[in-house]
C-alpha cells in the first residue's frame, strides 16, 4: 500500500526522535472526476495519504485516506468545509497507544493462538518462529536468507512433510513494509496451522507432505524495528542515500524487472515508494533474489505470495503495465477468484481480486513481477489484507485472529488448486 507524501512530523530523514501521531487524524474522501481540489488541499498542507494517491495525484472516483497532523487539524477543517469527508482514527496516536496496549510478556516455549491476540516486539518474532521450530524438529528447520542492511538476520522457517526435503517450494515474505503489522501474524499463523495440525489432519497433512514452505514473515527488519521504536507508520527500509538526507528504500519497488518503467515508482529519495539509485540495490532485495532462484534452481518454486495491507485485494500480475497479461492469465484469474471466495466464506470478508495494476495501482519493481517473469515460478500473487479503511494500517488486535483464520482458509484453497 501506498503513503505517497512526507510531512513535517513524520522522520523521513536521519533524525531519530520518536514521531508523534497524538492529536493527528486520519481521514477518507470519496473523489470524484475532479481531484484538484484535494490535490491541491494534500499540496498545501503536506499531508501523507495512505490510499488513493498516485505520483501525488488523487484517482478519480476512488477513496484518498489521509493523515491530518495535530497542527493542521483546524486549518484542514476549514479547506474541506464543503467537501465530503468521514473520520478514521479520532486521534492516530490514541489508536496506536490501543493497538500495543494488550501486549503481555512473551514466554519463549509457549506457542499457541494466545499469540494472536496482540502484536509483538521484533526480537518475539524471531523467538516465536525457533520456538515453533523447536516443536517440529524432524519436519522444520530455521532458515536466515541472509542479512539486511543494518544487519539483522531475515529468518524464516522451512517446514515440510515426513518424506524430507526437496519438493517444490512454496515462498510467502510478510512484512515488506514495515508499517504493515498485521502480515507478520498472518504469515506466522500458516505455519504455525499447518505445522502443528500436520499429525492430525488429512487435509493439512496433504498440503505439506506435497511442497517445501519457505515461509519469511519479516523480510524487512529493519523498517519493522524502526516502527516499533521511533515512527509507526514508517514504510521503506532503512538504507541511507548518498545524494539524500532522507532514508529508506520501497523494497517492493527495488526488484530488478521492470524497475525503471515509467509511472509506478518514485525516483525521490524522500518518497515512500522510492525505488532506489539501481535496481535491486537494496540490501534485502539482493538477499530475497538469491534465495528466490536458488529455491528455483534446486527444487523449483511453485507459489510464491507477497502479504501486505491493507485494502482486502487478491492480486496477479502485473504491476507493471495495466497493458499486460500474464499468458496464463485465465488461469491466475481463476485461482483469484476461488481464493477470495474461500476467504469470504469463513466471515464474509470482501475481496477484490484481478491483475496488480488495474486492481490496486501501477506498481513496478515488483516482487510478484520479478518472480513470475524473471525467477519463473510456476505462481505468483499478492494480497492486501484488512481492512478496507476503518482502521487502515492500525489495526486493532482484535482483528488478528479473524484475519489470520480467514486468510488461511485462502491460502489452503490455493494450495489445493495449484
Amino acid at each position: 500500500m501506498r503513503f505517497e507524501l512526507l510531512p513535517l512530523f513524520v522522520a523521513a530523514s536521519t533524525v531519530t526522535a520518536k514521531v508523534s501521531y497524538d492529536g493527528a487524524k486520519a481521514i477518507r474522501i470519496p473523489v470524484g472526476e475532479d481531484v484538484t481540489p484535494l490535490m491541491d488541499i494534500i499540496s498545501k498542507l503536506e499531508l501523507p495519504t495512505w490510499k488513493g494517491v498516485q505520483n501525488g495525484v488523487p484517482q478519480a472516483n476512488s477513496l484518498v485516506d489521509l493523515v491530518v497532523p495535530a497542527e493542521k487539524v483546524d486549518e484542514f477543517n476549514t479547506l474541506v468545509a464543503d467537501i465530503n469527508h468521514e473520520v478514521m482514527h479520532e486521534d492516530l496516536g490514541a489508536s496506536i497507544a490501543a493497538e500495543t496496549a494488550t501486549v503481555s510478556a512473551f514466554q519463549a516455549g509457549v506457542v499457541d493462538l494466545s499469540w494472536y491476540n496482540a502484536y509483538h516486539a521484533y526480537a518475539d518474532h524471531v523467538q516465536y518462529l525457533k520456538d515453533l521450530q523447536a516443536l517440529y524438529p524432524k519436519n522444520s528447520e530455521i532458515v536466515v536468507a541472509g542479512d539486511s542492511g543494518n544487519g539483522n538476520p531475515i529468518t524464516g522457517i522451512h517446514f515440510y512433510g515426513n518424506a524430507g526435503k526437496g519438493k517444490p517450494a512454496v515462498v510467502i515474505h510478510g512484512t515488506v513494509h514495515a508499517r504493515e503489522w498485521i502480515t507478520t501474524l498472518t504469515v506466522e499463523y500458516l505455519a504455525y496451522n499447518l505445522l502443528s495440525n500436520y499429525s492430525t489432519n488429512t487435509e493439512y497433512k496433504s498440503i505439506v507432505d506435497k511442497y517445501d514452505f519457505f515461509i519469511f514473515p519479516v523480510v524487512n527488519p529493519d523498517g519493522f524495528l524502526y516502527t516499533q521504536t521511533n515512527d509507526r507508520l514508517w514504510r521503506k527500509n532503512r538504507q541511507s542515500v548518498s545524494t539524500s538526507t532522507c532514508l529508506g528504500r520501497d523494497i517492493n519497488r527495488n526488484w530488478p524487472f521492470q524497475w525503471s518503467f515509467p509511472g509506478g515508482s518514485s525516483t525521490n529519495p524522500c518518497a515512500q515508494d522510492y525505488r532506489g539509485v539501481t535496481a535491486g540495490d537494496s540490501p534485502e532485495n539482493k538477499v530475497l533474489v538469491a534465495q528466490i532462484n536458488a529455491l528455483q534452481k534446486s527444487q523449483g518454486v511453485q507459489l510464491f505470495i507477497d502479504v501486505h495491507s491493507y485494502s482486502q485485494l487478491f492480486m496477479t500480475p502485473y504491476g507493471y503495465s495495466c497493458d499486460a497479461l500474464s499468458a496464463k492469465n485465465d488461469v491466475y484469474q481463476s485461482l483469484a477468484k476461488g481464493t477470495s471466495a474461500a476467504i469470504t466464506a469463513v466471515y464474509g470478508t470482501k475481496y477484490v481480486y484481478g491483475p496488480i495494476c488495474s486492481t490496486i495501482y501501477q506498481a513496478t519493481g515488483t516482487s510478484v513481477d520479478y518472480v513470475s517473469d524473471v525467477t519463473q515460478a510456476n505462481f505468483s500473487f499478492t494480497i492486501e489484507l484488512r481492512d478496507t479503511g476503518a482502521n487502515g494500517f492500525v489495526l486493532p488486535p482484535s482483528q488478528i485472529l479473524p484475519t489470520s483464520l480467514e486468510t488461511f482458509e485462502g491460502f489452503k484453497y490455493l494450495l489445493k488448486n495449484i
